[in-house]
């Protein structure tokens, strides 16, 4: 009896863990990257090009969205280190946490949305999030 208990814990165990691996999706993650790539080579055309079509129509021309993050989001133009957390679904949105550390060292939470196009995962809005209070 014991040895039937722990093989269905162990099967259960295995479906749990190809589970947990098939809705990871480094798709995600990868598009992400490439975005930010393209960002430090000032490629904005190809940075544009991850970006999903309501914010390719919000913003219209490759120029317009690289100015905006040149403004708005240096830490994403000119990011000097990437980690990747926790993937969430809030509403029906994929949201992608993502901490990235500066050029000057700084570091920042930002929450990508990501939404499935045709063309495959696209990004479609950044937010920076408050740094939690640490503790003393």
């Amino acid at each position: 009896m014991t040895r039937i208990i722990l093989t269905i814990a162990l099967c259960l165990s295995l479906i749990t863990t190809s589970f947990a691996q098939e809705t990871r999706e480094p798709g995600i993650e990868q598009i992400i990257s490439n975005q930010l790539e393209a960002f430090k080579q000032d490629d904005f055309e190809t940075a544009f090009t991850f970006a999903s079509p309501n914010i390719r129509n919000l913003f219209q021309t490759p120029q317009n969205f690289g100015s905006m993050v040149r403004q708005g989001y240096p830490m994403v133009w000119r990011p000097s280190d990437v980690t990747y957390l926790e993937r969430r679904t809030i509403s029906g949105a994929i949201w992608q946490k993502v901490q990235i550390k500066d050029a000057a060292g700084a570091t920042h939470l930002l929450d990508y949305q990501m939404v499935m196009t045709e063309s495959g995962w696209r990004i479609n809005g950044v937010q920076l999030l408050q740094k939690p209070d640490v503790g003393v």
